[in-house]
This record gives C-alpha cells, structure tokens and sequence, in this order.
C-alpha cells in the first residue's frame, strides 16, 4: 500500500512565500476545491483502507484483496497530487480529514500562520507557530495593520 503524504509541520511555505490576510483570501478561490477535494478523497481513501483491513483478518481472496490494494494505491496518488496543487500555492495541509489549511504570513516581523476551514468562509483566523489551532485568534483590523 502507497503512503498518503503527511501534512506539512513546517512553518515556511513549500514556495518560500509568505501570504497577507488579502492575499490568502484571494487564493481561497484556488485553494477552497483543491481542500473540498481532499477531504472527500481522503474519506474514502481511509474508507477502503478500513475494509482492506476487514477483508485482510476475513482471509478475503487474494485477488479481492490485490484489487483493493490497487485501488488505495490511486487513491492514494490522487491525494498526494492534490496535496501537491496546495503545496504550489504556498499553502500548507494540516488535517486532511476537517479540511484544516495554514498559510504562512509575517506578522510584527515574525512568522506565524493564517488559518482557514474548508467550510469557513474567508480567513478568519491565526495563530502563533507553537500555539497551533488550539491557539487560534481572530484577524482583526489591528492585525491586519501591524502586518
């Protein structure tokens, strides 16, 4: 079986580029469908993981068996590809199964992360590097202006 590609941990952008909250938000147009695809193609890939299991301790046939595995193997490729369209614009996956995006942005001279939902509407949201999403606070105006 193909390993799915693991959400990026690194705080720098895959391009080395940094985002503004305007920015980011005008890449949604782009990154909302690549994330909407991701998540639906991850729910089924950890679906037919879940029977490749199920039939593996059934002591399924092994061409039932090979067929499932070849399907998980595109499955998986399909993933990897879409996570590499975000990875091309700039932004990072940090959860394939809710959809979580983080877009690297400087803030008062330092690196910290926009964070989106793929069912939030605009970014509304950052965090500081070590805090993660439990650290989420709202973008406001005088974010925005501190840049």
């Amino acid at each position: 079986m193909t390993n799915l590609t693991r959400p990026v941990e690194s705080a720098e952008s895959p391009t080395g580029r940094f985002f503004t909250v305007e920015t980011a938000n005008r890449a949604l147009s782009l990154v909302r469908p690549i994330t909407a695809d991701i998540v639906k193609q991850y729910a089924e890939l950890m679906r037919s993981r879940t029977r490749f299991q199920t039939l593996s301790l059934e002591n399924a046939h092994d061409d039932e068996l090979e067929a499932l595995n070849d399907q998980i193997d595109a499955a998986t490729e399909r993933l990897n590809g879409l996570i590499d369209e975000l990875h091309d614009v700039g932004a990072q996956l940090k959860d394939p199964r809710t959809g979580l995006i983080d877009f690297p942005a400087l803030h008062e001279g330092r690196i910290v992360l926009l964070c989106w939902k793929v069912d939030e509407e605009r970014l509304a949201y950052w965090h500081e590097l070590e805090t993660g999403f439990g650290g989420r606070q709202p973008i406001t105006a005088d974010f925005v202006a501190a840049g």
